[in-house]
């Protein structure tokens, strides 16, 4: 780790990544937490407490969650209490979520958006046994559940302080830029992320 990185680490950053499915979201995650040698927590680590808490099957309780809301809700109100918790903490923490920046609100410090076009996404979630198709069916329906319910437009990226298309760069290119980006980053001289409304979850 160099010098600047572990300046990174003790400016106490709670960081936000978000991003479109197969834009590279988790690699991205593993490879921050690794280097910055970080706390890392992702919502679908968290839906698993929740199928665990439940004592459910993954496949249980995703069937359940489209079916009712409530379960999408519990894995909001628990990823914006962990925001809270490591916003207020002496450490830096990444957290990653569709909603990750929105949740987090101003206890962001830095919110984070990973995006590429639609056929380099389709050729990287083939083997999830996701076809094109469904997934553009998923986004459509998530932008629309989540409009309705909090009032959150999906294609609104006016809150990231930095927006990545990973399709220009290797998983190691995506995270050297998003890394200068860190290491430039002095909270000194910042005049100010875009002012999230409050979600209630």
């Amino acid at each position: 780790m160099t010098s600047n990185q572990t300046d990174v680490v003790d400016a106490d950053l709670l960081i936000t990544v978000s991003g479109s499915p197969g834009s590279g979201v988790t690699t991205l995650c593993e490879s921050l937490a690794d280097v910055l040698d970080c706390g890392y927590v992702s919502g679908g680590e968290v839906f698993r407490r929740i199928a665990d808490d439940r004592g459910m099957s993954l496949r249980e309780l995703t069937a359940e969650a489209s079916s009712t809301e409530e379960i999408d809700r519990e894995l909001d109100r628990r990823l914006q209490r962990i925001a809270k918790e490591w916003g207020d903490a002496d450490k830096a923490f990444v957290l990653e979520s569709r909603l990750a920046g929105w949740l987090a609100g101003g206890d962001a410090d830095l919110r984070i958006w990973l995006d590429a076009p639609e056929e380099v996404r389709v050729e990287r979630t083939a083997d999830r046994e996701e076809l094109g198709a469904e997934m553009r069916v998923r986004e459509v329906l998530d932008q629309s559940r989540y409009a309705s319910r909090y009032g959150i437009d999906l294609s609104d990226h006016s809150i990231y302080d930095l927006t990545v298309n990973t399709a220009r760069w290797s998983p190691d290119g995506t995270l050297a830029v998003v890394l200068s980006a860190l290491e430039s980053y002095d909270p000194a001289v910042d005049e100010g992320s875009e002012p999230t409304p409050a979600v209630d979850v």
